[in-house]
């Protein structure tokens, strides 16, 4: 998958393990997309809609996720170290066992 991808619906894909440091996933429709144990270090997915979606282990160090719609995403065991959800949509969120230091907007 290209890492410049903004825009881009990716609805129900399977992205386990996928290398996207540093990518650009702005505004993309995520809904419903498996990214366990993927590299998203850097990331930018500001207003991307992750509604859904599945984030087992994922590592988003320094993550962009302003305004993104996390609504139901399952983010248990995950790196969310300095990443910022500022705005996020986060109701009915799972974040069990994530490292959170440095992180913005959780609540």
């Amino acid at each position: 998958m290209a890492r410049d991808c903004p825009g881009c619906n990716l609805k129900d894909a399977d992205l386990r393990q996928a290398n996207l440091v540093g990518a650009n996933l702005q505004g993309a429709n995520l809904q419903g997309v498996d990214l366990s144990r993927a590299n998203l270090r850097r990331a930018n997915l500001e207003g991307a809609n992750l509604s859904g979606a599945t984030m087992l282990s994922t590592n988003l160090p320094g993550a962009n996720l302003k305004n993104a719609d996390l609504t139901g995403a399952d983010l248990s065991g995950s790196n969310l170290i300095q990443a910022d959800f500022t705005g996020a949509e986060l109701d009915n969120s799972i974040f069990k066992n994530t490292l959170q230091e440095g992180s913005k907007g959780l609540r």
